[in-house]
């Protein structure tokens, strides 16, 4: 990673575990000011004191965004506090592990708000900014599971296929203002999210780090990239998906994934 970001402010949602975390500690490594926010407020005051030690400044803001004001809350915070925003990561999202007619309907639709609607709200809040003064970054945290449909967590890969073309879609309307934006697609990753989604642990044999995900996703967006795929299994696998029958993909993705009966 460059100085791409040193004495800027970055905005990371769901900063309070994971790979929101993870980029937290490494774009305070790099000299970037912070702004957290996510729905653990201690959690957040927490990290706030961790990364200040290294000099940036750390503003942190508790927000659940589940709620569909919740991006005008953080946006008008930020505003308040003259804060220039130069780096916003949608990070935040969440999935939901089982059979469609056993989730319950409440959970999923959060789960839309967050890692859709949240998204394109924040998304649309901050780049009017960035456009209007010329530039800014935008990294929104997708997955692999945008490239298929995931049986079983069928709601979470639609949501995150819905980020995955979001990016690279406005990555193209924003680059001529001079506004990069790049999708990280990680694979399993060690992190809450099996816990949190009640996921079967043989999804996440071959996880990769939150740490190693986080400096992915934020070298290839200081390289000015589109998107990328977290870890070299992960790209071999997409790769491969793309020349077999997509029913193929998802029956494969199924026999993964089904509850058990046991």
């Amino acid at each position: 990673m460059n100085d791409r970001w040193r004495g800027k402010f970055a905005l990371i949602t769901g900063a309070s575990a994971g790979i929101g975390l993870e980029l937290a500690k490494q774009l305070a490594a790099e000299g970037a000011n912070l702004v957290l926010t996510a729905r653990r407020a201690d959690r957040l005051r927490q990290l706030a004191t961790e990364v200040s030690s290294s000099g940036v400044k750390v503003e942190v803001f508790a927000a659940d965004l589940t709620q569909p004001d919740a991006p005008t809350q953080i946006y008008e915070f930020t505003k308040r506090k003259g804060i220039e925003v130069e780096l916003l990561v949608n990070n935040a999202g969440f999935g939901a592990y089982g059979y469609i007619h056993q989730i319950p309907a409440e959970r999923m639709l959060e789960m839309v708000q967050v890692n859709c609607s949240a998204v394109v709200h924040l998304t649309r809040l901050y780049s009017a900014d960035m456009v209007e003064r010329k530039h800014g970054d935008i990294l929104i945290v997708a997955s692999i599971a945008a490239f298929q449909a995931v049986p079983f967590n069928s709601i979470y890969a639609a949501t995150k296929a819905f980020d995955l073309i979001f990016a690279e879609g406005i990555a193209e309307e924003l680059r001529p203002f001079g506004v990069r934006v790049c999708a990280l697609c990680p694979g399993s990753t060690d992190t809450e999210f099996q816990q949190v989604a009640a996921q079967p642990k043989r999804a996440f044999r071959s996880a990769e780090t939150a740490e190693k995900v986080a400096r992915v996703g934020l070298e290839a967006m200081a390289a000015g990239k589109s998107y990328v795929i977290s870890g070299a299994r992960n790209r071999i696998m997409m790769e491969s998906e793309r020349i077999a029958p997509r029913s193929f993909v998802v029956k494969m993705a199924a026999r993964m994934m089904r509850p058990s009966t046991s």
